[in-house]
C-alpha cells in the first residue's frame, strides 16, 4: 500500500488551516509538500468537490478552507480522497474449488467494511483544527 493521497490532502488542508486569511497557491503548497504542483491541483480539485476548499483563479488566486478548521473532521478529508481499502486489495481470482478460496472475498468484504467504519469513526473524532495545532 503505497498511496500518499491522504497524506497529501491532510498536508494541503493543514497548510490552509494555518493561514486561514490567505489564498495559498498550488505552487507554494507543492513546495511545502515537495511534490509537483499538478498533483496538488488534482487533490485541491477533489477537496473542492467535497466542499472542503474554496478556490479562485487569476493573479490573486489560490485556495482557502471552505469552512473553519474546527468544523472539518479528519474523516471528511479521508473520505474525499480514499481510493483504496485500508487493508489493501483482495486477491482477484482465488481458486473456486478451494473451500477457503471460494468464500474468501465474501468474508474479506465484511472485514474491509468493518475496518473502514472503525477508521472513519476514529478520524471523525479529530478536527482539522486539532491536527493543525500540532504545528505551532
Amino acid at each position: 500500500m503505497n498511496n500518499t493521497r491522504f497524506a497529501t490532502a491532510i498536508h494541503i488542508m493543514t497548510l490552509l488551516a494555518k493561514s486561514p486569511q490567505e489564498w495559498l497557491t498550488s505552487d507554494w503548497m507543492a513546495g511545502s509538500i515537495n511534490i509537483n504542483p499538478v498533483i496538488v491541483r488534482k487533490e485541491i480539485s477533489v477537496l473542492r468537490e467535497a466542499g472542503l476548499i474554496a478556490s479562485r483563479q487569476g493573479k490573486d488566486g489560490g485556495s482557502q478552507l471552505a469552512k473553519n478548521a474546527d468544523q472539518i473532521s479528519i474523516s471528511e478529508i479521508y473520505r474525499a480522497v480514499k481510493n483504496t481499502e485500508v487493508l489493501g486489495k483482495k486477491n482477484q481470482n482465488p481458486n473456486p474449488a478451494c473451500s477457503v478460496g471460494k468464500e474468501i472475498n465474501i468474508h474479506l468484504n465484511t472485514l474491509f467494511e468493518e475496518t473502514d467504519v472503525l477508521v472513519t469513526q476514529f478520524l471523525g473524532d479529530k478536527s482539522l483544527k486539532e491536527f493543525s495545532e500540532q504545528f505551532e
